[in-house]
């Protein structure tokens, strides 16, 4: 089973090992930086599944950098911040950012494992649900050039035609005497596909 990979940005050498070692036990993954710049260069050299981000460091704060990763273009990972120092307001502009949750120093092991485990379950969630509502956009309707995509097709619009004359001929003769038009409503392509699924066509067949 893979492992979830853990970027720890800390200035505070003890805090960063002690997370590192907690974080190890538990099963993951885990590289540090002491600053931002480290912290953007590995997160360059790879895409971490969450990142562990304290708000002040001496060349650029946290805020600033959670800014930066969000403007970036590609996908942000859960971002959890910490501070020994925090205020409301900041909690709040690191949450307008992106960030998925804000830990206070000192810190509890408990609170930092369950922290971890929720913003990876999160995250695993809505990748999902992403990924599952791009199924669903391909499968919506019938695309391909294949030749069985084609006679599958053409039996679709055969069992739409067929339904269009059965009306036709069944009502006609009532829709006369009743003096009233009668416009049953022709079956959709899509609706015709689900049941030439059901039944075999064949190319040629009436």
């Amino acid at each position: 089973m893979k492992k979830n990979y853990i970027l720890i940005v800390d200035d505070e050498p003890d805090i960063r090992s002690l997370l590192k070692d907690i974080l190890e036990d538990e099963g993951y993954e885990i590289s540090v930086a002491k600053n931002a710049t480290e912290a953007r260069k590995l997160r360059r050299q790879r895409r971490p599944d969450l990142v562990l981000l304290d708000i002040w460091m001496p060349d650029t704060d946290g805020i600033n950098l959670l800014k930066e990763w969000s403007s970036d273009q590609g996908v942000l990972p859960p971002v959890v911040m910490m501070s020994g120092h925090g205020t409301v307001d900041t909690a709040v502009e690191a949450t307008r950012l992106g960030a998925y949750d804000f830990v206070e120093k000192p810190l509890s092991i408990a609170k930092i494992i369950l922290t971890v485990e929720n913003a990876l379950e999160a995250d695993r969630l809505k990748s999902e649900n992403v990924s599952f509502e791009k199924r669903s956009e391909k499968i919506a309707e019938p695309v391909g050039s294949s030749e069985a995509m084609s006679l599958l097709l053409r039996a679709a619009l055969k069992i739409a035609d067929h339904k269009k004359h059965f009306h036709k001929r069944s009502f006609g003769n009532r829709q006369r005497d009743l003096g009233t038009f009668y416009s049953p409503q022709q079956p959709t392509v899509a609706r015709a596909l689900r049941r030439s699924q059901c039944f075999r066509y064949d190319a040629g067949e009436p």
